[in-house]
């Protein structure tokens, strides 16, 4: 990157600093793309060319076909800071066990049942006693992203006392689909590129309270009848279950609740807990899902598309509806064989009456979380395509070709299961209203 900053200075050193960050932006994202040196895609571009004709060019060369539509250009130009130790080291076709080297457990809850288990599980690691979370954070200095990428050695075994309950933080200006959460976890054993969670650089591992009674004292005040809520926004809900076995003292739980709809989201197969529990059919286990390709590209470490259907399966098998979510939905060469092989595939291994719900959503993130996929996946495809701040400041596709995916995926949807209850994820009335979702949605 000092090669191609030390490029821009010297082919452009009348421009301001500002003016050549953005210029030094456009020529990395070009050169990454099409694989050509930064020298090549400034070769016609003579020195001494003024500011705004070479932006306007190189405008046109990263977003072609916004700028073919003639739709506003709003990029994010952030300044290029790419550090190679903060890259993930990803082992290729490799699904580790999560081995921690430290458990940390507060003390309040050291003879907790969790805290025993995880003793057992993890024989090899050095289990530590804390105050809290908080005083252990509030004693060092700040975490960095290559904290994070060590957050898989650290667990912390906590008592949840605030955050228990909270709605699902829609996007601004977006139409909500009234989800819940219930905040049982926090942190991912996953290495998925397009992450939001990568944002929480400040997390120091995987956080699991021990308390779920807590939680469950708690939900009478905060139930609503008729309510959805899950565990699978801030923890993969299954993917470490053979530690927590949280999943089963939800599903007892809601056997009381039966008129509230809880959902595990997931992208593990990890399933044996609820294969052996009785539940009321107030239960939905879903899936996150994308093509095969994206899966092994992306979502490093979680199981094959394969093994998610296959456990969808088994779980219809033993009487839970299923969910599944295309999110995000990533566009890219081929997408649309890709896509639509998935929306078959799914069909071909799960009865579309046993679905409860499907959610189409688009590859989305705030800004600032951009560098960070830079810095921790710098071989990544997923930053390649246009993506511009959109109607709620996040970087997204432009509105038409989100509309295209949208409208694509819905026909092959609709090709094999009319009337299924299907909804945009963190999408604004306008795109809703241009898909007539009232026809399709319950």
């Amino acid at each position: 990157m000092t090669g191609l900053k030390r490029f821009v200075d010297k082919r452009f050193k009348d421009f301001g600093v500002n003016k050549k960050r953005e210029i030094t932006r456009l020529v990395y994202e070009i050169s990454k793309r099409d694989k050509i040196s930064y020298k090549t895609v400034l070769d016609h571009i003579k020195s001494g060319t003024p500011y705004f004709a070479v932006k306007d060019e190189l405008l046109r060369r990263r977003f072609p076909l916004s700028s073919v539509a003639g739709e506003p250009l709003c990029p994010h130009f952030p300044g290029l800071k790419i550090n190679p130790k903060e890259a993930v080291k990803i082992n290729p076709g490799k699904n580790p066990r999560l081995n921690p080297r430290y458990v940390y457990i507060e003390e309040d809850v050291r003879n907790s049942c969790l805290a025993q288990r995880a003793r057992g599980i993890f024989p090899a690691a050095t289990f530590k006693n804390i105050v809290s979370l908080k005083d252990y954070i509030g004693k060092r200095p700040g975490f960095t992203i290559s904290d994070y990428n060590r957050r898989r050695d650290n667990i912390f075994i906590t008592s949840e006392k605030y955050d228990f309950f909270k709605r699902c933080p829609c996007t601004k200006a977006a139409l909500g689909c009234g989800y819940h959460i219930l905040n049982l976890g926090f942190g991912c054993v996953f290495e998925c590129t397009y992450c939001y969670l990568q944002e929480y650089t400040n997390c120091p591992g995987i956080i699991l309270p021990s308390n779920v009674e807590d939680f469950f004292d708690k939900f009478g005040v905060y139930k609503r009848r008729g309510m959805r809520i899950g565990t699978g926004e801030f923890t993969d809900s299954l993917a470490m279950d053979h530690v927590t076995q949280y999943s089963m003292e939800i599903v007892e739980f809601f056997k009381k609740n039966q008129d509230v709809t809880f959902e595990f989201k997931t992208k593990s197969n990890n399933i044996k807990n609820l294969l052996k529990s009785r539940h009321a059919g107030n239960i939905v286990v879903s899936w996150s899902l994308n093509p095969e390709r994206l899966v092994r590209e992306n979502e490093f470490y979680s199981v094959s598309l394969e093994e998610r259907l296959n456990a969808a399966s088994e779980c219809v098998r033993a009487g839970y509806k299923v969910g599944f979510h295309f999110d995000p939905i990533i566009y890219g060469k081929n997408w649309e064989t890709g896509y639509k092989g998935l929306v078959n595939s799914v069909f071909d291994k799960v009865p579309y009456k046993s679905i409860a719900w499907i959610s189409l959503g688009t590859f989305r993130f705030n800004p600032y979380l951009k560098t960070i996929i830079e810095n921790r996946f710098p071989e990544n495809k997923i930053l390649d395509e246009e993506l511009l701040i959109g109607f709620d400041g996040k970087l997204r596709y432009p509105a038409r070709l989100r509309f295209f995916i949208y409208e694509n995926i819905l026909e092959w949807i609709t090709k094999r299961a009319k009337g299924l209850y299907v909804y945009l994820c963190m999408e604004d009335a306008e795109m809703n209203k241009l898909l007539n979702f009232k026809k399709l949605v319950k």
